[in-house]
């Protein structure tokens, strides 16, 4: 058994697929965490040997973890602006961290950043800045709104194989999905995509962490991942 787990590392994946499984269906927010927690966990397993060769991956840690600090605030806002921008402040340094790494191993895509900022930009001022009366809030959003197309931006221009940049990349489009439908929902009232907002959140730890796995396995040659 422990031989087939290193020979086929990327099975590990089932783990936080079905702890995802669990918390879409309202198992509490321990199942919540455990997602980016469990990825967490994943990688560090395998890569415990070559972590301190590999800095740019300590980004990711970082954007997980603070993931579940802020996916807390959210859980338990209720009413509360105060909760809600904290949550979007944890948030917002989880993106520090995927832009930290998409920098690390490439550069912002001007071209593709200015176009999604301009995007996103018009939106905040046609559908989010009518609906906050909050001047925390309000500042929280928007700052949140930058960093997440910079990142997003960052990672359109990764320079590493492929296989890791799109996966990367489509890893933090869902973050992207998922934050936006939640936008729409807490200031628009449009929640029927609010289905998709957790899948989409989930899918994009797990993304990204298969888009790590690929990338040491290319940088460093494991051998674990040999056949």
């Amino acid at each position: 058994m422990k031989k087939s787990i290193f020979k086929f590392p990327y099975y590990l994946l089932i783990i936080p697929l079905i702890l995802a499984y669990f918390a879409k269906s309202g198992y509490g927010f321990v199942f919540k965490a455990s997602v980016p927690g469990s990825c967490i966990l994943i990688l560090v397993f395998l890569h415990r040997k070559v972590l301190s060769t590999i800095s740019d991956v300590w980004y990711v840690f970082a954007a997980f973890f603070f993931s579940i600090i802020g996916d807390w605030f959210l859980s338990n806002k209720g009413d509360s602006f105060i909760m809600f921008s904290l949550g979007i402040s944890f948030f917002f340094i989880a993106h520090v961290g995927y832009l930290g790494f998409a920098l690390a191993n490439g550069k912002l895509h001007k071209f593709f950043t200015v176009v999604l900022l301009s995007g996103y930009i018009v939106f905040f001022f046609l559908c989010m800045f009518p609906a906050i009366n909050d001047t925390v809030l309000l500042i929280a959003t928007f700052l949140y709104l930058l960093i997440s197309c910079f990142s997003f931006g960052a990672a359109f221009g990764i320079k590493l194989k492929p296989v890791v940049k799109w996966s990367y990349f489509l890893g933090i489009t869902f973050v992207l999905f998922s934050d936006t439908i939640i936008a729409l929902s807490e200031f628009t009232k449009y929640r029927e995509l609010n289905f998709l907002i957790l899948p989409t959140y989930y899918a994009a730890h797990i993304i990204i962490t298969f888009a790590i796995m690929k990338k040491i396995y290319y940088k460093a040659n494991i051998a674990i991942y040999k056949k």
